[in-house]
């Protein structure tokens, strides 16, 4: 089978902001998919206008031999895949080995794993021998002490770290300031992550938590709103600035020009925004890849016809 379209983007700071960065997560709530739909969705926004943009396919360990059985339905592509650990480094090892062995077909790319504290990080090493990215969660930021032990035994390891900016209750979204704190705090001791859970939408809003026809709302990131404010981090934005930007909710306020993306008064070229990419923010991950690209291409930042 060919390879998946290529599909211009509107400016050179779009593409160098969101290629392959969103990770497809429809596994997970609120989607909650099977594995044959989210497969068969998957395969779809390949070839699809907003494939550009599109990143790994989330898989627990525990559920790649369904992955497998499902993905013979596919093309025969090897999918990059980034693998949510079971929290047990040994099971990871051999379930991972076992798939691939299997199959011959997996392309873990990426692991991401839970720890309790900074002192079990040094637990997961042997998962860096399995693929080049780890993504290490830690507990709610307590502290920017808690937060910056984290971040260097993150460091140590060679891996990269990861925050939950959402999920399905409103008491699961951090704050501006925590998220802010959580950036500048990557940048600072040079630890790339990638961030998971309620970035769907363009930028900050009230929204449903769930796709339940009567669902509970809160306000919640937008993806937009936390890639720039990743970017203005590097770029040794205060911590202020952050916030505003994790904050703000007209999509307005967001544009590009010639090879620059900006934030009200602040922009940045797409050479910074690529830097951002390759050493900050890595990816996002999305339960949903329809409603993003949908609503960044509503916006104007979208795949060109």
């Amino acid at each position: 089978m060919t390879a998946p379209p290529r599909h211009p983007v509107k400016s050179r700071a779009v593409s160098a902001l969101l290629t392959h960065a969103i990770d497809y997560a429809g596994l997970y709530p609120p989607a909650s998919l099977s594995m044959a739909d989210a497969v068969r969705e998957y395969q779809k926004q390949r070839f699809g206008p907003g494939a550009w943009a599109l990143g790994r396919f989330v898989v627990g360990a525990a559920q790649l031999e369904a992955f497998v059985a499902a993905r013979e339905q596919a093309d025969a592509v090897h999918w990059p895949l980034s693998v949510l650990s079971t929290g047990h480094v040994a099971d990871d090892v051999r379930l991972i080995s076992a798939a691939d062995a299997h199959s011959g077909k997996l392309r873990v790319e990426a692991i991401e794993a839970k720890v309790e504290s900074a002192t079990r990080v040094a637990d997961l090493a042997p998962l860096t021998q399995l693929v080049p990215e780890l993504y290490v969660e830690g507990p709610p930021i307590a502290d920017s002490t808690a937060l910056l032990e984290l971040l260097r035994a993150v460091r140590s390891l060679g891996a990269h770290a990861k925050i939950r900016t959402g999920g399905v209750t409103a008491d699961a979204i951090p704050s501006a300031r925590v998220t802010a704190e959580f950036l500048r705090a990557c940048v600072a001791v040079g630890v790339p992550f990638k961030a998971t859970a309620g970035l769907h939408h363009l930028v900050r809003g009230e929204y449903p938590l769930t796709y339940e026809p009567v669902s509970m709302r809160a306000t919640m990131f937008g993806f937009l709103n936390v890639f720039m404010a990743a970017a203005l981090a590097q770029a040794d934005a205060p911590l202020d600035v952050l916030v505003e930007v994790l904050e703000e909710r007209e999509p307005g306020a967001f544009e590009t020009r010639d090879d620059r993306l900006c934030w009200r008064d602040r922009c940045l070229t797409s050479a910074a925004l690529q830097r951002m990419r390759d050493g900050a923010l890595h990816s996002l991950g999305s339960c949903s890849f329809q409603e993003p690209i949908a609503e960044l291409t509503a916006a104007g930042f979208g795949a060109a016809e």
